[in-house]
């Protein structure tokens, strides 16, 4: 059946690994978007269901480096969310505790920050459920598809064949599930308008819809629920900020802290800026450079509080901007939603974009 690639013999390990357990922990990357809290929180519901049903005395929790979009805190069981940066003691005893931890939405602990040490100083089994390129061997388990539009299309196809192959009742994949697996797939494919064209996508959407899964609101609390200072940011970005290079058919914007926070930035404020210019006529490729600080656990020679620019690609048709990003800004993804950062004054990387973009962006 085209919903069933995950081999049988990883779905078997997962189920002896996950029936096995005592205390699970699931945790996602640093600056957490849709797809990473859609990911893990959908694991989460699903396990905690399970769990119920074979009346197992097991713990669930799931740790994010630091904190998500307020857009975000909506979805089912956000509020249990242990934050590792406000709650690092209570993050890394929990961690050090697990016998099985889960990864959703990374393939290398170094997107995790200071959560990276603590996940591979336990020697407990590592499940990895991603859709990166270049996976790391940190996970004792790895189900990970480049192909997939989302980790939480993942997550669904993992489910979905547990259920088949052990006969599982089928309320475990409820209501919390489905909207946290349809969540991440939306915000993973811009609302699907790009990495979206596998057929498959759209049958796992209509067994969500099936499910209950009220798509019109998860779409409005997703994007309709910005602050106005928001919406003047945009606006900004727009009006003053945006260079257009219609020779490479390239948009370019730019801003610094100063200018972020002129605008009361808060976390999640920069979503959706990098695709704006692609609804211009004759505009296929999009970059998106915002001022940041460097963080507990960047692992980089710069100290905390430094100058880290962090980097956002978007591109239509067959036209990829993942190949830039990652030789040129040390990043990667997909096609056609791709990012990278750089450590310096975020001058320095505007000029190091001007300088190498006609070499890649030229259709």
């Amino acid at each position: 059946m085209i919903l069933d690639i995950i081999e049988q013999p990883i779905i078997q390990a997962v189920y002896a690994r996950v029936k096995d357990a005592k205390h699970v922990v699931v945790c996602t990357h640093m600056s957490p978007d849709g797809d990473a809290m859609g990911s893990s929180l959908a694991i989460y519901h699903y396990l905690q269901a399970l769990y119920a049903a074979n009346r197992q005395d097991t713990s669930i929790n799931v740790i994010v480096p630091n904190n998500f979009p307020n857009f975000l805190a909506w979805m089912p069981a956000a509020e249990a969310i242990v934050v590792c940066d406000a709650e690092e003691e209570k993050a890394a005893k929990l961690i050090s505790q697990a016998d099985l931890i889960i990864a959703t939405d990374f393939n290398d602990p170094k997107r995790v920050g200071m959560m990276g040490s603590m996940i591979l100083n336990n020697s407990c089994c590592k499940l990895m459920i991603d859709h990166h390129l270049y996976p790391t061997d940190f996970a004792s388990i790895s189900i990970s598809f480049p192909q997939a539009c989302s980790a939480s299309e993942m997550v669904f196809r993992l489910v979905y064949q547990l259920q088949r192959m052990y006969n599982l009742p089928e309320h475990l994949i409820g209501d919390d599930v489905a909207t946290c697996i349809y969540t991440g797939m939306m915000t993973d494919t811009g609302n699907f308008s790009y990495n979206s064209n596998d057929p498959a996508i759209y049958q796992i959407v209509s067994k969500l819809l099936e499910k209950g899964v009220n798509k019109d609101l998860i779409y409005n609390n997703v994007f309709n629920q910005f602050s106005e200072d928001r919406m003047r940011l945009m606006g900004y970005c727009l009006h003053k900020k945006m260079r257009i290079f219609p020779e490479h058919h390239t948009a370019f914007i730019s801003l610094t802290r100063k200018e972020l926070y002129a605008f009361n930035f808060q976390s999640g404020d920069a979503e959706g800026i990098v695709n704006l210019p692609l609804q211009i006529s004759g505009i296929h490729y999009s970059c998106f450079m915002r001022e940041d600080k460097v963080l507990p656990g960047d692992n980089h020679k710069d100290g905390v509080g430094k100058n880290k620019v962090k980097i956002s690609f978007r591109s239509q048709g067959d036209r990829p901007v993942n190949i830039f990003a990652q030789e040129v800004f040390n990043g990667g993804g997909h096609a056609n939603a791709a990012g990278g950062e750089f450590y310096g004054p975020i001058s320095e990387a505007v000029k190091l974009f001007m300088s190498e973009y006609p070499k890649y962006f030229n259709k």
